[in-house]
């Protein structure tokens, strides 16, 4: 099988999806940033110049728009660029796009994406660098994925299109340039359907976005020492496949949890929670989570790093649950 770039498959993702049908629109188009990889969103807006739109910045309104297209019937994709912006359009997102549905007994659908850029980038510092899938997480209504690969967001981007309900896309630069096996016929990855990236027995790293890549990495250390660490990759956070983790920590007894949220009531948190709950007969040894400090974000670059959570910190976590 053939393997491309993350940033290509969801370039490929994108035009295919615009060529199957007409009623998705692209509002705003700074899907990689001011990464080399912007070319290729440059390349469809050449191709299909009428269904691309520039919006001032102003993410109320273009929000707004989008979520009022989506009840007209069409299905618009928007981006925000960096999730911090995406808290200027929490009214129309938050209270409209996830509500509507339900306030109308299920006469109106909002079949929009919203697609943003989270987490710790390299400079981005406090007002550049939010991770919000765990605030986004508390409110009902919306889906939300993360994907890790370049099958994955193909996959799931197709499946968000397609769907009837509000999406938020959470990823990351970072993945940009990540390279994996991409069918070259058309498919969809379900929402719900977690994936275990690596097999494991001793220890089980739920891992969310990069750090599902870093979680892959850490085991590879891991395995250097005798340790046999199973990642699992839940793709999507709404709906949760709660199943896949609770079958993964009774295999293995033992779970630490990376996510990039703040530490305090972040995805970590929720899904640790869910297995002291549901699971909590399989532990062998507490959950770990690993996680960004309840700090702002730092411009520096050393203290970026210092609280970023990294390869490092899984292994050490793993290390604590299996020592």
């Amino acid at each position: 099988m053939r393997e491309i770039t993350y940033a290509e498959a969801f370039a490929e993702a994108l035009r295919e999806i615009l060529r199957a049908d007409k009623r998705v629109c692209v509002v705003g188009s700074y899907f990689f940033g001011l990464s080399p990889r912007r070319a290729l969103i440059a390349r469809l807006r050449k191709e299909f110049p009428s269904r691309f739109f520039d919006p001032p910045i102003a993410e109320a309104g273009y929000c707004g728009l989008a979520v009022g297209a989506a009840m007209a019937s069409l299905r618009p994709i928007v981006d925000v660029a960096t999730a911090s912006f995406f808290l200027q359009a929490f009214p129309q997102v938050l209270n409209e796009a996830a509500n509507t549905y339900y306030m109308t007994g299920g006469q109106t659908k909002v079949p929009v994406v919203f697609h943003m850029l989270h987490g710790i980038r390299g400079g981005g510092a406090a007002q550049h660098s939010h991770s919000l899938q765990a605030m986004l997480w508390n409110t009902p209504g919306l889906e939300i994925m993360l994907p890790s690969t370049p099958r994955d967001v193909k996959g799931l981007l197709k499946t968000a299109v397609r769907s009837e309900n509000p999406t938020i896309f959470v990823d990351h630069a970072k993945l940009f340039e990540v390279k994996g096996e991409v069918p070259e016929e058309d498919y969809e990855i379900p929402f719900g359907q977690a994936e275990v990236k690596r097999q494991g027995k001793d220890v089980t790293v739920v891992a969310t976005s990069l750090m599902v890549q870093r979680a892959l990495q850490a085991a590879g250390k891991l395995a250097q020492k005798g340790i046999d660490v199973e990642v699992v990759d839940p793709r999507t956070l709404v709906p949760l496949d709660k199943s896949a983790i609770i079958d993964s920590v009774a295999k293995t007894g033992r779970l630490v949890v990376a996510d990039e949220c703040h530490k305090s009531c972040g995805v970590a948190s929720e899904i640790a929670a869910i297995v002291a709950e549901e699971g909590f007969h399989h532990l062998k040894a507490p959950i770990r989570r690993v996680a960004t400090p309840d700090v702002p974000i730092p411009f520096s670059r050393p203290m970026e790093a210092y609280i970023e959570p990294s390869e490092e910190k899984i292994v050490q976590a793993v290390l604590g649950v299996v020592g």
